[in-house]
């Protein structure tokens, strides 16, 4: 058997039955997560200029963050977008990106438009994420040193699989649908910090939404379109930079979903950047630094973080997102990193511009990296009375394998994402609805639930 083949064999062949407990609640994690990340996108410019350039199309799907119902796959389009653009959506280890932007915006289009279950859509969305996240495993992080932005070019094989599961198709068709996506796959990082990233992520939803109808329509795509000579693999990675063993080596053994499980973001900008936040937030609070007290920062990550967070000069909101020094330059000024400090022209205060020219960012070295690992960071605060405070950490809270983040945490989040555009009343039908949805017969009448009153007003990405 092919790839395709034997991934759509074990897509096929998943059952509601099949998931875990646990798998279930990381699935609804994610539900709940990705709604208030998209919601509270919709109003972002990149959101607002998606929705106003490609039209309008009658349909079921919710257009989030407004009151707007249009066809799947131009919905799938649009809250990707959405979805990505704030960069605060989820994370997982091995896909190297975002799991749940591509796939959710087009498994939740497409369960609109058929009235399927809460039940049938956490089932395809687990297997989609099983996918996606098993392909990481056999490219990373090749695939993302290359250049390719693997939210985008894996999460489109992801988000085929979801769907031709919610379309209950069979193994000949999802074999097809997944082919497709080997030519549909798209995405490079040199677009990271523009609004091409979140239009990576709204294309990919939108492309696996349409591999999997075209599929079920009888459209073509070859079997070993992955490992072919001239394929996915090898044209995407290279000869020797992948494993096709580790593709394929296991199947819900755990739920990738559940193992290494979903990591919410705690801060609205580049997940490479998470744990130095955290570290410098921690030191800040514990030690009570006032940033004028502080001559400099030395911030040491990752090489393989740095290489795209090395941004001393942010050009606008979006690429500061990305710019290790601003986020750290905010943690030490204001003792948080949020949604409001990658607005308009927020990059450029004057204060935030001084302390981004205490920080000195470096790559670790050999002995940190093997302590302290890929998502590791080391910050020493040099103050001007000659003190220096020091800290390390191993990953973000609520980034360690199979340790969520605390339920009031997750639920503080998507309550300052949803508050952008629903009622107060809305906010808490769709966090109960979500706390219940494996009980949620049509997830059309769900969604009827966080329609915003009213189009989302535009907030300058700057």
């Amino acid at each position: 058997m092919t790839i395709a083949e034997e991934l759509a064999k074990r897509v096929v062949t998943t059952r509601y039955e099949d998931l875990t407990q646990r798998a279930i609640e990381y699935a609804k994690i994610g539900v709940l997560d990705t709604f208030g990340v998209g919601i509270a996108g919709s109003v972002d410019e990149a959101a607002v200029i998606a929705r106003r350039v490609s039209g309008t199309e009658a349909g079921a799907a919710l257009v989030w963050g407004t009151p707007e119902r249009t066809g799947a796959l131009r919905a799938a389009f649009l809250n990707g977008i959405a979805a990505n653009v704030l960069d605060y959506d989820d994370c997982t280890d091995n896909l190297g990106g975002h799991p749940s932007s591509p796939v959710l915006p087009a498994l939740i289009a497409l369960a609109e438009q058929r009235h399927a279950s809460g039940r049938d859509l956490l089932t395809a969305y687990v297997a989609g994420f099983e996918v996606e996240t098993n392909l990481g495993r056999g490219v990373n992080f090749h695939h993302y040193e290359k250049g390719w932005h693997p939210t985008a070019t894996l999460g489109v094989f992801g988000t085929a699989a979801a769907c031709a599961r919610l379309l209950q198709l069979n193994e000949a068709q999802t074999t097809r649908a997944l082919a497709l996506c080997a030519s549909l796959a798209a995405g490079v990082k040199s677009n990271l910090g523009s609004m091409a990233k979140p239009m990576h992520v709204g294309n990919s939803s939108r492309s696996g939404l349409l591999a999997a109808l075209l599929a079920a329509d009888g459209f073509t795509g070859n079997a070993d379109a992955l490992e072919h000579p001239q394929g996915f693999l090898q044209v995407f990675n290279g000869a020797g930079t992948y494993s096709i063993e580790r593709i394929l080596e296991k199947w819900g053994t755990p739920w990738e979903i559940e193992m290494p499980g979903i990591a919410i973001k705690q801060y609205p900008c580049c997940l490479s950047t998470q744990s130095a936040i955290d570290l410098m937030i921690g030191l800040v609070k514990e030690h009570d630094v006032r940033a004028d007290a502080v001559a400099g920062v030395d911030a040491r990550v990752p090489a393989l973080r740095l290489e795209h967070t090395n941004r001393p000069q942010p050009r606008s909101a979006l690429d500061a997102k990305l710019s290790i020094q601003y986020v750290l330059a905010r943690a030490l000024s204001n003792r948080a990193v949020s949604l409001p400090h990658f607005e308009g022209d927020a990059y450029q205060d004057a204060n935030i511009q001084r302390a981004m020219k205490l920080v000195d960012a470096q790559p670790f070295d050999e002995p940190m990296l093997n302590e302290l690992g890929a998502s590791g960071a080391v910050i020493v605060l040099r103050l001007k009375d000659g003190r220096q405070l020091a800290g390390k950490i191993r990953r973000p809270i609520g980034h360690e394998p199979g340790v969520p983040l605390p339920s009031d945490l997750v639920k503080a989040k998507f309550q300052v994402c949803v508050s952008r555009r629903l009622s107060p009343k809305q906010m808490a039908d769709l966090y109960d609805s979500v706390q219940e949805f494996e009980r949620v017969a049509d997830v059309r009448r769900f969604t009827a639930c966080f329609e915003a009153a009213q189009a989302a007003p535009v907030r300058l990405a700057g």
